[in-house]
């Protein structure tokens, strides 16, 4: 039965205030969203949004972004107004250290929040990648009289999102997917930090949109619950992405500052708060209020959740019956549970002194695990042949193929990895996202929230170096490994071979709640003699021995990654001829070996050999923790230069005569 209007309006008014309660006790966050969405908001969780307090997890709830996560106070408050795991005392630490309510919508830290917002345009592509795995997971195990996935994203996006280049290119990707179950309600409040949009963002939003392949409609009133009730409703029935224009007023209630930029992002202060609460009819004491039948109509969505899941699950166990494989599958998916088995029979690479680029060694594992993993879907920025990230014999994901699992990005790396970040959230599959090495500056906004949101996103870098050769510096990646090394919970990996590809794939694989960064050659690379070198095993270490050469303790210590083992290895030979004992340490790993326990790593590195070289073409930033005081670097504190690798290489230090002689000097 419908609500009546009074407690419709109280309703609204209810998380209206509750928020900005939060932020005024915070002194501290962003009024302006809260109050002027709070009918958008209450019409997608009152109306349309499938979800279940009591089990956030629910594998076939409707997801909910809120891509403007700056206005994260209004998420919290539908939170514990509908009876999830958010208490009002929560509500009252918002912004708070320790609290589950924090300055924006963090995943993993609040019961219900589905993905990290905050930085505009993440949450609008985070919900087409979102989309891509429902329409994926849909086609695969969906059965007549079985929609076991069946689900909506929706989201609240403003014009900040917009603005966003990353929102642009998922958006073009999404219509060109024609990706229906997204639903996004625009918060067209048409103010930003600086004053009204009209400075900046001008162009017609709607026919953009529809250029895209968007269903776009239009609600003039942002405060008319039927009319945004309809428009959802229309847009629940066209198979295109939907864009809903709700004009809105920012701040909505406060006696000077709505409609204006002083809603955005500060507190209201007591005397415009207390004036909002006046001319809307609220009390304005106690604090935090929640009217009693308020809080009943929300706390019905545990109820109706319990049966909507009830509902499924019941309908699950008849599909066990029905389909007993395709459940058993998905389930397994469903709960990120890998085959058992998965990793036996990947490729063994026979020593080769010609040997692969390990983006080609990478392709080979690739399709041997996917054959492996059905769960294993990604792509490339429209470099798959260059990246060696297709996988041979299987579709394409397209509007008419959703089963497909090679998924032609185009040349849009932010969105492409955002959209990777967004099927990683919505499990059920293993995303992958490729372009090359230098090109991971576009995209590193959604690696570095990969990495916050403890993602199991998988990146392949490819062309990782100056071994790009004749492209030369534009497209040569220099600075590129220290900059993913500095962001925090994600693993890098260079593999120095083929076999070592075939390790950091399996890495890559079981970091389910952990991000890779794969980084890989254009160059052909000579695969490793394992019955002289140490089995490529090692890797999980993040830096092994290869080898000790001479007799006795070695006198010097080499290190490396990727492509420059190969050389230390020569290296380490000329030295060895010389009479000088010494240790080859391949090192793909910085975090991966820095985890390690003390006395693995003063295994690796003997604390009481103080001459050590690293060999990296890139720059030499971090190096010096490994090689300590007495050791060198050689890197690259410069840009490239075009030319045939081998002499870009040579001409800019990376050769065995150079090393050699480094580590002579540093042995005098």
């Amino acid at each position: 039965m419908k609500e009546s209007r009074q407690l419709q309006d109280v309703c609204i008014n209810t998380i209206r205030f509750l928020s900005a309660d939060g932020v005024q006790q915070a002194n501290s966050g962003h009024p302006g969203l809260p109050m002027g969405t709070a009918p958008m908001a209450y019409t997608i969780w009152t109306r349309h949004l499938h979800h279940n307090p009591a089990n956030p997890r629910w594998a076939n709830r409707d997801r909910f972004i809120l891509s403007g996560g700056h206005g994260s106070m209004l998420l919290y408050s539908l939170l514990h107004l509908t009876g999830y795991d958010v208490t009002l005392e929560d509500i009252k630490n918002f912004r708070q250290w320790g609290s589950i309510t924090p300055g924006h919508p963090e995943y993993g830290i609040t019961p219900g929040v589905e993905t990290t917002t905050g930085p505009l345009g993440q949450g609008f592509a985070n919900g087409v990648g979102m989309a891509i795995a429902e329409a994926h997971l849909a086609k695969i195990f969906n059965r007549p009289g079985f929609e076991i996935i069946n689900h909506y994203v929706y989201a609240i996006v403003t014009d900040g999102d917009l603005m966003e280049g990353v929102a642009s290119e998922a958006a073009s990707l999404a219509g060109h997917l024609r990706l229906g179950k997204l639903i996004y309600l625009y918060d067209d409040n048409r103010i930003s930090i600086e004053g009204s949009t009209d400075i900046t963002f001008s162009e017609d939003r709607g026919k953009r949109f529809e250029a895209y392949g968007w269903h776009v409609q239009t609600v003039d009133d942002g405060l008319d619950v039927d009319a945004i009730d309809r428009a959802i409703q229309t847009a629940r029935q066209d198979p295109r992405p939907s864009l809903i224009m709700v004009r809105n007023i920012i701040g909505y209630g406060l006696p000077t500052r709505a409609g204006t930029p002083k809603a955005h992002g500060e507190p209201p202060g007591e005397a415009e708060l207390n004036g909002a609460k006046e001319r809307l009819g609220w009390q304005v004491e106690p604090r935090f209020l929640i009217p009693e039948e308020a809080l009943a109509f929300f706390r019905q969505a545990v109820t109706s959740g319990a049966a909507l899941e009830k509902e499924w699950q019941n309908q699950l166990d008849a599909y066990r019956v029905e389909y007993p494989e395709l459940a058993e599958g998905l389930v397994r998916r469903l709960e990120g549970k890998l085959l058992q088995g998965w990793a036996n029979d990947l490729p063994v690479f026979p020593a080769d002194a010609k040997g692969l680029a390990t983006r080609a060694s990478s392709g080979k594992v690739l399709n041997a695990l996917a054959g492996r993993l059905p769960e294993l879907i990604g792509g490339s920025a429209d470099l798959a042949p260059s990246n060696n990230t297709w996988m041979n014999d299987m579709a394409a994901f397209s509007a008419t193929t959703p089963e497909g699992r090679n998924i032609h990005f185009g040349v849009r790396e932010h969105g492409m990895a955002s959209a990777v970040n967004g099927m990683a959230y919505h499990g059920g599959v293993i995303p992958f996202g490729a372009t090359f090495m230098v090109f991971s500056d576009y995209l590193r906004p959604a690696v570095r929230l990969s990495a916050l949101s403890h993602l199991g996103s998988i990146w392949v870098f490819t062309h990782d170096s100056i071994g790009v050769g004749e492209d030369g510096p534009t497209h040569q990646p220099v600075e590129h490994l220290a900059a993913l090394r500095s962001i925090p919970n994600l693993v890098t990996l260079r593999p120095a071979d083929a076999n070592e590809v075939c390790e950091a794939w399996k890495i890559a694989i079981e970091n389910r709640h952990r991000p890779t960064a794969l980084v890989l050659s254009r160059q052909a690379l000579p695969t490793l003699d394992r019955t002289i070198h140490a089995p490529a095993e090692g890797v999980r270490k993040g830096a092994y021995t290869l080898a000790d050469l001479g007799d006795g303790t070695p006198k010097i210590i080499l290190m490396a990654s990727g492509s420059e083992v190969h050389l230390i290895i020569q290296a380490a030979k000329r030295l060895e001829s010389r009479g000088i004992p010494v240790r080859i340490v391949s090192f793909p790993s910085w975090e991966l070996f820095a985890g390690q326990d003390e006395t693995y790593r003063n295994s690796v590195l003997l604390p009481q050999v103080e001459a050590r070289l690293a060999v990296e073409a890139g720059i030499t930033q971090g190096w010096h923790r490994w090689v300590g005081t007495r050791g060198r670097v050689i890197g690259l504190d410069r840009y490239g230069a075009s030319a045939p690798a081998a002499i870009v290489f040579e001409k800019l230090g990376f050769s065995v005569e150079n090393i050699e002689q480094t580590a002579l000097e540093i042995l005098q």
